[in-house]
């Protein structure tokens, strides 16, 4: 009875390992500032794209002439537009279409760049090659162009712009996926598994998704600021939602021809954006930093 009480006792300190995690993250965040406030600035933005009203009470399409092309001040934090409208209440409603598409965009791409680079990987010989090579052709052309291409076919959109954009990424998730299965299926025990009779369906549920899939999202998480890039730009461009609702490129599209006159039009919008894209950026750069708590 002793010797089971000391052996407890001795494993004891392995169930804390939760707890010394949250407690690294936490030293983590506090001795990286650059970090904290990145977290701090995507928190923000992502409570902005589900609740607005939690940063401001006004229509971001109520007009007042009377008040047009205020300057940054006191009531308008980043003044108004040329049709008298809170700037700052646009910027905040802006963030739900143009976080919202992002996400969506992120997820497809590493749905379909999954599976792609999951058949690629474990595919005969012809077939790998073939898909290989339309990942490499894909590849060569650059996401922003080529979602600008599809756009143009599918039309404008929140929806098209979401499909768009996570159809550019498709090829560079699907890569990463079949180098990773790829990887996985050498693995001795993948070969002990099939040498045991398992399944082919089990070995790959069992084990070479739950040993693949982790660069993969480590890359959506680098990908995400490059995506809230790419959908401001076709915002910008005007395939994103249609006028009036505000969207990040958009406000920075409208805002254009008072470049002169009101320069806040274009540049709290597009502050906005690039911290947004540069928190999201910080926070996949500790990726290893974070998985070595894990």
């Amino acid at each position: 009875m002793t010797g089971l009480v000391t052996g407890l006792a001795a494993e004891a300190p392995l169930t804390a390992g939760p707890g010394r995690r949250a407690l690294g993250a936490a030293r983590l965040l506090l001795s990286r500032p650059g970090l904290l406030v990145s977290v701090v600035v995507v928190l923000l933005a992502l409570t902005a794209a589900f609740l607005p009203g939690l940063f401001t009470s006004g229509d971001p399409l109520a007009a007042a002439p009377a008040r047009s092309l205020l300057p940054p001040g006191p009531g308008h934090p980043f003044g108004t537009d040329q049709l008298g409208r809170d700037l700052f209440t646009r910027v905040v409603y802006g963030a739900g279409p143009s976080l919202k598409v992002t996400v969506v965009a992120v997820a497809a791409g590493v749905v379909l760049g999954g599976l792609l680079g999951l058949v690629a990987g474990l595919a005969v010989r012809w077939l790998d090659d073939v898909i290989a090579r339309v990942i490499e052709v894909l590849l060569a052309v650059p996401s922003l162009l080529l979602s600008l291409t599809l756009v143009t076919a599918l039309g404008s959109g929140t929806v098209n712009v979401a499909l768009a954009v996570g159809l550019a990424n498709v090829a560079g998730f699907a890569r990463i996926m079949r180098a990773e299965v790829l990887r996985v299926r050498t693995s001795a025990y993948v070969e002990a598994a099939e040498a045991f009779g398992a399944r082919r369906h089990s070995v790959l549920l069992r084990h070479v998704l739950p040993n693949a899939y982790g660069p993969l999202l480590a890359v959506a998480t680098l990908s995400t600021g490059t995506a809230v890039l790419a959908v401001a730009a076709l915002g910008f461009l005007g395939y994103g939602a249609a006028p009036p609702a505000p969207e990040w490129g958009a406000l920075v599209a409208q805002g254009r021809d008072y470049l002169s006159s009101a320069w806040w039009l274009t540049t709290m919008p597009g502050l906005t954006v690039a911290a947004v894209a540069l928190a999201v950026n910080r926070i996949a750069r500790a990726e290893g930093e974070w998985a070595g708590l894990r």
